[in-house]
Order: structure tokens, then C-alpha cells, then sequence
């Protein structure tokens, strides 16, 4: 949650609830792009103008941005998260630069989560960042009185222990809200449907243990849309009274152990321990999990790497781009000496790397691998390689392969992968690799770095030009959530009939699947199209026969084909 100065990231808790009536949760944002760029504390504008210079570009599905409600006034960066009322006036932007920050995002095909802050008020009276006059427990620009917190008015401390205590007293002394209060329910329905109405989509729910579920699953039962994605923060702590998991049932939740385990698995152990990271270690599901490196709550209490790691940050972003578990967040903060600190110029930002803005996002190593995730969604890992100690590799299926070398020494060596022969371009260095008939490419790593091959990344330079003979597969057709379309044909450049090896189809002018395939001039080849789930072993086949086609002597075919 937003308070790890004031409350030193003690994790929170909640009740255990059946929940008949909760939606179901979502195992990833929205869409087939999962990744979410974290900008902490920066500006409507400076958002609404990197959406649509980078994020849109770099493959990014979401940005998050920080609490957009009228706050108590302070240079603070911890001020964002003590509301004193749910009008969209902050210091990052009024109410006309959030929607614009909105409108342009999407159009860049990027959707906006908000950081929710609803279990609770402020810690003092005065005057908020929209000119809103407050005292603790009366906030008339929010409809709140005296009336609509709980009556526990004592501070929660370190007793994580004691549910009651969690749920209904103060932490750090900020007003609580009684959430069990249909009026109180009602006021943060209408806030969160006034974002919806200008188009977000989604929330991040901050400090969730501290309020029950069944509270949450009542609240969103009330929105425009109870099915919008939200994703929960819940803090996981060994022996309290509430555990994560109850919240699984209100939406995604996300795993803090994720993190803490990559910083000590990057700083001191084996990344050959990393074989079966994720439920292999205990970490809930990874359907329904939301996962970080970082955030801007432990790369400052020091519980995960943070900018100031050095090359663990880096490689352990590229492995979580790279890994299959769970829907990724990568955050991109500022520097900051002063845990306290704000952002620099109230957020504006004028230019990554410049002005203390550390832009995370945008380091060529992790923003490259945002293409790889999107290009190896629902592959399962193949290929795994360790030597033991610090060096791995492991393919996503046919679609994508990684190398990462954390050792001191230079790695050389020939990998073996499940890709199809040809020439690809290692997003990492932007040098072209050359896999051979039987999948293999043999490559030097310098210590820590690494390399990545993916299906959507063929050239190298001019951003994967289309081929000089080739086929261009267009097809139109429709699915469900979570749901991809490939294309498989008997060439080894369309997997040889093989569903593990199939291209996959972009889907941004959705309904019509698109990709361009290098292929031999003048080859005629069978080809149909496959439709795969997320985290799905089996494939649907279209109906009907063999489709067939002839690359040209020159230039591509171009397949205008609809799903049967």
C-alpha cells in the first residue's frame, strides 16, 4: 500500500468470507497484452504523452498511474494516498488532463489503471490539493461524517494477529472507513463508475487486508461494469490473522513473495534454483496472480532489488518478462535519497533519464522483452538448460527463447530450442542469430546479460521490415478472453504441423489475426489456422480441409482468410 514510511510495509489483513456472488477473476489484464507499465507519481501529460511515444510501441498492454483523488496537500510522495475526497484533482493533473491522459493512452492501445484508494481518509484536517476543506472524519466534499468510519479510533500497530484489529482500527492513524456501511459502499461505487465513465480500464485496489472481502465483493457488485479487472494489493505475512488467498475470489491479487524471493535468489543463491519458480515455491495460482520485480512500497523499505541494484534488476526483469507465471508490472519511479521525497517538478516529466526520473520502463533490456511476452503468450517453458549455478536458458514453446548469464565468466555454448529454423534478431543486443534445421545457435554472453529470440523479432534493425518473399496470413475471427489464434502449415517456418511450433497472430486490428512469415520463393505449402487459451495444453482446429497457397518469385502473399 502507499504508507511504508509511516507504517514500515506491515502486512494487512482481512476475513474469511464465502463469496457466492464475487465476479470471477481475471487471470491477466484485459486483452492479450499483459504487461503493465508502472509510472509512479508521473503527471497526467507526461503519461498521456509516453503512451503514445513509447508504451503503444514497445508492446506495454497498460499503464498504471498513481492515485488521481483530491489528496491532503505536502511534498510528500505518500500524500497521494490520503484522500480527502474523489473529485480528480491531484498535483499530477485535474479532472481534463486525466481524461485526456485517457483517451490518449487508448488510442495507443493502451489501457489505464488506477491506483484505488478506498479504505480510508486522511490523518489530519486541512485544505486538499482541489481547494476541499477537511477534518479527520468529516469530509464534506466526499459525503463522509463522523457516522461512515469504524468506531475502533486507536491505531492498528504491529498486532496483524487479531483480524478485527486490521480491519476496523486506524492504520497510522488514518481515518477508517466502514465498509460495511451501504452508504460508504455506495460513495466508493460512484467513484470508481465515474473512472470507468471516462474510460479506464481497470483498478489496482490498494490495502485490501484491511478490508473485508465481502465488503469488496459487494462494492464492485455495484459498478457499471462488475467484471472490470482489478487487482489487489495484499501484503503476504507468515502467521497473521489474513492471508492473501481470501481475495482471490474479488479479483487479482498481487504476490509480494514474488519479488522478495527474486532478490534473494538474484543477490545471493542459484538462478538454476529458478527451474520451477512460482507455484513450485508456494506463490499462489499463477491464474488470477499480479507480479513485480519491485513497486514503489519495497524499493524503499529495501524488501526487493530496486534501480540502485545493478544488474539483478535487470536480469531479474527479464526473466519475469520472460517467465510464464503470472501478469507482470514493471515500475518506473525516480531517484530518491529521502524516503519521504516526491516527485521531481510534481511530476512533469520532460525526459526519461534526466531530472532524477528513472524510467525503468524504458531501459532497452527490459522494454525489449515486452515484445517477447506478448509474442510467447500461453507457451510453456521447453528447452529448460542450467549449469548449475548461475546461468539458464529455457524456449516458450515455438515462439520465443532465452539465455540469461549471471556469472562472472563469459558463457559460450550451443543451445538447443523449439524454434523453427532461420534468422533471428536477439532483442537484447540487437544482433542477428541464426537457428539451424535442428533448432540450435550457438552464442557468447558476456557476464550478465542476456539474449532472447522470439517469432515476432525476425530482422534486425528497421523494425522487422517485411520479407522479401513470404506469405501475410489475415484472418478474421473472433474470441473469448484470454483466447489466441496461430497459424501451423507444413513448412518448418509454420512449425511442420506441429500446434507447440505454430505463429502466432497479432490481434491489434482484432477481429482480424494478422502476422508476415519469411518463406521460401516460389514454395507451395498447407497451412490452417488454431485457436489456443492461455495456460491451455490443447489446441481447436478450424474445420474443413487444408488451406493452400504459393509464395510468389517475389513479394508476399497475402492470405485474406476468415475462421470455419
Amino acid at each position: 500500500m502507499g504508507h511504508a514510511l509511516l507504517a514500515g510495509l506491515v502486512a494487512v489483513t482481512g476475513s474469511v468470507v464465502a463469496l457466492t456472488t464475487a465476479p470471477p477473476a481475471q487471470a491477466a489484464p484485459p486483452g492479450g497484452k499483459d504487461v503493465t507499465a508502472v509510472l509512479f507519481n508521473w503527471s497526467f501529460d507526461s503519461i498521456a504523452r509516453e503512451c503514445t511515444q513509447r508504451l503503444g510501441p514497445a508492446g506495454y498492454g497498460h499503464v498504471q498511474v498513481s492515485p488521481p483523488q483530491e489528496q491532503i496537500q505536502g511534498g510528500q510522495w505518500w500524500t497521494a494516498y490520503q484522500p480527502v475526497s474523489y473529485q480528480i484533482n491531484s498535483r499530477l493533473g485535474d479532472r481534463a488532463q486525466f481524461r485526456n491522459m485517457v483517451d490518449t493512452c487508448r488510442d495507443a492501445g493502451v489501457g489505464v489503471i488506477v491506483d484505488a484508494v478506498i479504505n480510508h481518509m486522511s490523518a489530519g484536517s486541512g485544505t486538499g490539493t482541489g481547494g476541499s476543506s477537511y477534518t479527520k472524519y468529516d469530509y464534506p466534499a466526499a459525503s463522509y461524517g463522523d457516522g461512515d468510519f469504524n468506531s475502533c479510533r486507536r491505531d492498528i500497530g504491529n498486532n496483524y494477529g487479531d483480524r478485527y484489529n486490521v480491519q476496523n482500527c486506524e492504520l497510522v492513524g488514518l481515518a477508517d472507513l466502514n465498509t460495511g456501511k451501504d452508504h460508504v459502499r455506495q460513495r466508493i461505487a460512484d467513484y470508481l463508475d465515474d473512472l470507468l465513465s471516462l474510460g479506464v480500464a481497470g483498478f489496482r485496489v490498494d490495502a485490501v487486508k484491511h478490508i473485508p472481502a465481502a465488503d469488496l465483493a459487494n462494492i464492485r457488485s455495484r459498478l457499471s461494469d462488475p467484471g472490470v479487472y482489478w487487482k489487489q494489493e495484499a501484503i503476504h505475512g507468515a502467521g497473521e490473522a489474513v492471508m492473501p488467498d481470501e481475495y482471490r475470489g474479488t479479483g487479482d491479487v498481487q504476490e509480494f513473495r514474488y519479488g522478495r524471493d527474486l532478490k534473494r535468489v538474484f543477490e545471493n543463491e542459484n538462478l538454476a534454483y529458478l527451474r520451477n519458480f512460482g507455484e513450485g515455491w508456494g506463490h499462489m495460482p499463477s491464474d488470477g496472480t499480479a507480479v513485480f520485480v519491485d513497486n514503489h512500497d519495497t524499493e524503499r523499505n529495501g524488501s526487493t532489488l530496486s534501480y540502485r541494484s545493478g544488474a539483478d534488476y535487470t536480469l531479474a526483469n527479464v526473466f519475469m518478462l520472460a517467465w510464464p507465471y503470472g501478469s507482470p508490472d514493471v515500475h518506473s519511479g525516480y531517484e530518491f535519497t529521502d524516503h519521504d521525497a516526491g516527485p521531481p517538478d510534481n511530476g512533469r516529466v520532460s525526459a526519461c533519464w534526466q531530472d532524477g526520473w528513472t524510467c525503468q520502463h524504458a531501459w532497452p533490456e527490459i522494454e525489449s522483452m515486452v515484445g517477447f511476452r506478448n509474442a510467447t503468450g500461453g507457451q510453456s517453458v521447453t528447452d529448460w538448460w542450467d549449469n548449475g549455478g548461475d546461468a539458464i536458458a529455457f524456449g516458450r514453446g515455438g515462439q520465443g527463447f532465452v539465455t540469461i548469464n549471471h556469472e562472472s565468466a563469459s558463457l559460450t555454448r550451443t543451445f538447443q530450442t523449439s524454434l523453427a529454423p532461420g534468422t533471428y534478431c536477439d532483442v537484447q543486443s540487437d544482433r542477428a542469430v541464426t537457428v539451424d534445421g535442428s533448432g540450435r545457435f550457438t552464442a557468447t554472453l558476456g557476464t550478465d546479460t542476456a539474449l532472447a529470440l522470439h517469432t515476432g523479432a525476425r530482422d534486425c534493425g528497421g523494425g522487422n521490415p517485411v520479407p522479401q518473399t513470404g506469405a501475410a496470413f489475415h484472418v478474421n475471427a473472433t474470441t473469448q478472453l484470454g483466447e489466441h489464434i496461430y497459424a501451423v502449415g507444413d513448412l518448418p517456418q509454420l512449425g511442420d504441423w506441429n500446434p507447440e511450433r505454430a505463429i502466432r497472430l497479432d490481434a491489434a486490428t482484432y477481429p482480424v489475426w494478422r502476422s508476415t512469415v519469411s518463406l521460401p520463393a516460389g514454395a507451395t505449402f498447407q497451412y490452417k489456422y488454431i485457436r489456443r487459451a492461455d495456460g491451455a495444453t490443447g489446441v481447436t482446429w478450424e474445420s474443413g480441409g487444408n488451406r493452400t497457397a504459393t509464395v510468389p518469385q517475389s513479394g508476399v502473399v497475402t492470405l485474406n482468410d476468415t475462421w470455419r
